[in-house]
Formats: C-alpha cells, sequence, structure tokens
C-alpha cells in the first residue's frame, strides 16, 4: 500500500492518497510513513501549520534515515513558502512612497512569565532562535528592535502584535514634528505661563492649563569628564569617565503637539516662582529636587492619574550603538560637551516614542 500512496503523490492524484492513507491508518496507525505522508497530504493541501507538526514530530520520533530525510525535504519547502510569502507581503507593504520613509519597531515590556511562549511565537515571526527570540525581548522599559522602511515594520509589527507581543512603529518624522521649547522658568506671578526659547532659540512665554500636560518624562544624561587613571601594569593613562549627570524632566502638551522640556542645566532658579531647597541647601540638584516637587504638587492637583515615564536609562542601553537611527535625531538638548554623544538624542528619542505611543493615532 505505501508503494500505491507514493505512486498516487507522484501522479498528483491527492484524492486517491487520501483514501489509500485511511485505509494504511486504520491498519497501522502508528507507521512513520503513514505519518510522513498525511504531512505531505496536509502541505499540498495548504495546511501548513498541520504538516510543520507532523514533520517535526517525526523528526523526534522516527530513526528510519529516508523518512528522516525526505522529512527535512519537507520542512525545507515549507520554510521557503514562507519566505517567498514574506517577501512578497513586505514588497506590497513597502510599494508607496509613505511606506518607504525611515521609522523604527519598538518592542515593549514582557513579563517573564509570558516570555517563554512570546519567545517561541516571536521567533517564528522573526526567523530567530527561541533562545535568542527570549533575550531580544525586554523585561523592563522600551527597545528599539528595528529600524528602516516604515511599512517593512508595520508588517511586522502586525503580525507580533496579532501573536500578543506588545509593539508599536513610527516615523521618525513624526517624532520631528513635536515642537519643543526649552523652559527658563515660571514666573511668579503667572505659574501657568513658562518663560521659555523655541526651537530657533528665540525667548518668549507660553501660557497653559496644567490639565493639558498628560505625560512627564524623566532622565539623566551622564556627565563625561576626561581623568587620569592607573592601568593594570600601574601606568598613568587617560579615561572618560561619568562624573556626574544632567536631569531633564520633559512636559507632553499633546494638543498643542510640543513637549516643555526643563533641565538643571538652563532652568534659572533666581528667578520666577520661590524654589525652597531643602534647609541650608542651595545647590542645583536640591534646587531641582524642589522644583519636581512642585511640579508633582501641579500635577496632583490636576490630574493625579498623569504618568511618569521614567525608564531612559535602559532604554538607551539598547540604542546608543545604533547611530542610523540617532544621528537622524536632533537632540533638542543644548549641553556643552567636548565631544557628541549618543545619549542627547537617545533621550530626544525616548521622550518622542512616549509621545507617539500615547498621543499620536498608529496607522
Amino acid at each position: 500500500m505505501l508503494e500505491q500512496i507514493a505512486a498516487a503523490f507522484e501522479k498528483k492524484d491527492y484524492h486517491t492518497a487520501a483514501k489509500l492513507l485511511k485505509h494504511l491508518r486504520k491498519e497501522s496507525p502508528e507507521n512513520p510513513w503513514g505519518q510522513f505522508y498525511i504531512g505531505r497530504l496536509y502541505e499540498v493541501s495548504g495546511k501548513r501549520q498541520e504538516a510543520q507538526k507532523i514533520y517535526q514530530q517525526l523528526l523526534r520520533s522516527t530513526p528510519n534515515v529516508k523518512i528522516l530525510n525526505q522529512t527535512r525535504q519537507g520542512l525545507q519547502r515549507l520554510q521557503e513558502i514562507e519566505l517567498d510569502e514574506r517577501q512578497q507581503a513586505i514588497v506590497q507593504a513597502t510599494s508607496n512612497a509613505s511606506d518607504t520613509k525611515f521609522g523604527v519597531l519598538v518592542l515593549e515590556t514582557i513579563s517573564n512569565e509570558l516570555k517563554t511562549q512570546a519567545a517561541q511565537k516571536f521567533a517564528q515571526i522573526m526567523q530567530l532562535e527561541p533562545y535568542s527570540a527570549r533575550l531580544v525581548l525586554p523585561s523592563r522599559g522600551w527597545r528599539v528592535y528595528r529600524s528602516g522602511a516604515i511599512g517593512e515594520l508595520k508588517f511586522y509589527g502586525q503580525q507580533l502584535q496579532k501573536a500578543a507581543i506588545p509593539c508599536f512603529w513610527t516615523t521618525l518624522a513624526e517624532i520631528q514634528k513635536i515642537q519643543v521649547f526649552q523652559v527658563n522658568y515660571f514666573p511668579k506671578s503667572t505659574p501657568t505661563t513658562v518663560v521659555c526659547r523655541n526651537q530657533a532659540n528665540q525667548l518668549g512665554s507660553l501660557s497653559f492649563d496644567w490639565s493639558e500636560v498628560k505625560a512627564r518624562v524623566l532622565g539623566l544624561l551622564p556627565i563625561f569628564e576626561e581623568v587620569a587613571d592607573r592601568d593594570v601594569r600601574g601606568k598613568w593613562e587617560r579615561k572618560t569617565q561619568t562624573q556626574d549627570y544632567f536631569h531633564f524632566c520633559d512636559l507632553h502638551l499633546p494638543n498643542r503637539h510640543c513637549i516643555l522640556r526643563l533641565s538643571d542645566h538652563i532652568y534659572d532658579f533666581q528667578q520666577g516662582i520661590e524654589i525652597t531647597p531643602q534647609a541650608n541647601l542651595n545647590t542645583i540638584r536640591s534646587n531641582w529636587n524642589s522644583l519636581l516637587d512642585w511640579l508633582n504638587q501641579q500635577m496632583h492637583i490636576s490630574d493625579p492619574l498623569v504618568q511618569v515615564w521614567s525608564d531612559f536609562t535602559p532604554f538607551a542601553e539598547t540604542v546608543l550603538e545604533q547611530t542610523e537611527i540617532l544621528n537622524q535625531m536632533q537632540s533638542h538638548i543644548h549641553l556643552f560637551r567636548r565631544e557628541q554623544t549618543n545619549w542627547d538624542p537617545a533621550f530626544h528619542l525616548y521622550s518622542g516614542l512616549v509621545f507617539v505611543k500615547n498621543f499620536s493615532k498608529q496607522s
């Protein structure tokens, strides 16, 4: 009967093959050749997942070399079909000019309890080994996983979302549309106004209501200094080390499509509202902490549920080497640095992603 089944497949007479397999399964349900041909029948019928399951089970259970070789060939055919369909879908997804704009695909936090199952799905979608996929999925904060044409990123993102893997995507142009105002101080007479500079560095003022603030983003940007230190042989050498941090706080006003950016190195604590630091302290750090306390009070009165985003550092550590992305980001951060650093555009990217994720419609 196996010869007849093989002949039916050779002739592509799948109706006869199915009838013969039905008899074979009654007579010898555990016959590995029968299992293989059932997998082939699923394959030619377009039921690729069912075929893949049978093929993979045969690889684990049968010692028959001929069956193993044909099973591997079957899995190879399935992979080639999937790859071809994927490539066609990507071509279709990037067929319009708007689909070719440069963007990023961001993976969101996933709990450790869900990681094992999610990693298997992620591996299948992104063509990775399950172990590697698990390492990629973030347990804390976000990870910029891929960059490129936004149409392709959307294609992958939609598959990931269907698999219950949280993610989102956006173009860098969408982030660059957000206006950023550098806050100098809050005037004493009107604390719902900020004296600030726009992106053209023009000094002015902007009035708003605290209810317009829908998110806050906090971040620390390292201050690098060159220091002398001894190496393992005791010789002096110069190293670049982190000596301290600049503190940043972004207030998101989505209705105005803008960010009010505060930082401890720009804010003028000698003007505007009185900032009362801790007793006997009048340092930038203590003034900054007092300013944040004051902001917290204003926000709590207006809307205590406004979310604070403070996972910038783990996000930055995953994106600092992605120069193709960061080189295209205007950071809107005006720090005196001896050398440029990717930390500055990384913070604006993080804040911009929070803005787009929460307040822009994903297409």
